[in-house]
């Protein structure tokens, strides 16, 4: 069994001396914000997609579908059949091109009936590929309970499988599929702008400073306040102020460009050893020592044989080795504002792994040395 431990011999946080007077570093490179039209970082309370889903059953399999002991596949078939006339008890049923599938979609705001719409198809069952498969008239649901679309057509697939008993070969993921405009809305879900008295703009990221600058880009293109910055999130602007209809007030608003400040933020994932740093981030002082110690556990069985015609038992011995190489530590000397590139420069010059730096970042925020919230995923 091997085994590999990173060892943090030592993370020694010292601040340098203390700030010259006038700008510090960290002030000179303080970061201007960028330009980005509202639009982009907002979106319109009471405009959004719904969730739809159903269930129904993909056809015209090749052999590749749904088992018998999948009752429920056989039940829907036996079910579908029966309102076509065909009286067939479900128990009875042996149908290898048939397999019961979830359907899923997104319906967009400002939807309206006649509109098509792309689904997903993803199967309930033990089948073992879609390919070749065609849904059958299927409704979508939304939470209320009621059909807001329905769906039909071929499947595309971006996987496929072949072969069996045991020499087979797999691409993807043949058991979910994709039928584009393979929906059709029934139900018209639009919003009636006209009612709405109060226009309210949802910040994306939450930030006091962009929920601000908004409202105040709003109140120069106006040439009146009629914008108000609620809270870091929301902007509110009365329809009666304004005096316009509200597409026309909504399109004008759109385009308005603001600055942006983005957050300090560090991204990591350590399933995958994935690290994200944003370029604002900035560092503190540091003294990183790493280095790394390696452990090797080996186990050889040996049988114990005994003599011949004795009362002995033949065992199995274990014999284990173990055996440690332990590399000494490198450092990293960061000084008062050193960018992420900075970090990575150095950390890269020591050979460290994405997964070495996951656990270096943890342990400069715990000093207080990463001036950026950490998030992981």
């Amino acid at each position: 069994m091997l085994s590999r431990l990173n060892l943090w011999v030592a993370l020694v946080v010292a601040f340098a001396a203390l700030p010259r007077p006038g700008r510090s570093a960290s002030a000179d490179n303080a970061p201007l914000g960028r330009s980005v039209r509202i639009g982009d970082v907002t979106t319109v309370e009471g405009v959004r997609d719904n969730p739809l889903v159903g269930y129904g059953l993909a056809v015209g399999l090749n052999g590749t579908g749904d088992r018998q002991q999948t009752l429920f596949s056989m039940q829907t078939l036996a079910n579908i059949l029966r309102k076509m006339g065909v009286q067939v008890p479900g128990a009875v049923i042996l149908a290898r091109n048939v397999a019961s599938v979830f359907v899923t979609a997104n319906l967009p705001p400002f939807a309206r009936p006649g509109q098509r719409l792309d689904v997903d198809v993803a199967s309930t069952g033990d089948a073992k590929s879609l390919e070749g498969g065609v849904l059958l008239l299927t409704p979508l649901y939304g939470s209320d309970g009621k059909v807001y679309a329905v769906a039909q057509g071929p499947l595309v697939l971006g996987g496929y499988t072949a072969g069996g008993r045991g020499n087979q070969v797999q691409v993807n993921h043949p058991t979910t599929g994709r039928i584009p405009a393979g929906a059709l809305v029934e139900r018209d879900t639009a919003i009636d702008l006209t009612q709405m008295k109060t226009i309210s703009l949802l910040l994306r990221e939450p930030d006091f400073i962009t929920a601000q600058n908004a409202a105040s880009a709003i109140n120069q293109s106006f040439g009146k306040g009629v914008a108000t910055a609620v809270d870091g999130r929301r902007i509110e602007i009365p329809v009666a102020a304004v005096g316009q209809p509200v597409p026309e007030v909504l399109a004008r608003i759109e385009a308005l460009p603001i600055a942006v400040h983005p957050r300090a933020r560090v991204v990591i994932n350590e399933r995958t050893g994935t690290v994200v740093m944003g370029k604002e981030v900035s560092l503190g002082a540091a003294s990183i020592l790493h280095g790394n110690l390696a452990i090797e556990i080996t186990t050889v069985f040996q049988v114990s044989q005994p003599a011949p015609l004795s009362s002995g038992q033949t065992v199995v011995v274990p014999q284990t080795t173990v055996q440690a190489q332990e590399q000494p530590a490198h450092r990293v000397e960061l000084k008062e504002g050193a960018t992420v590139e900075d970090l990575v420069n150095g950390l890269q010059a020591i050979g460290a792994t994405a997964r070495d730096i996951i656990a270096i970042l943890e342990a400069l925020k715990a000093a207080g040395s990463l001036q950026a919230e950490l998030e992981v995923i």
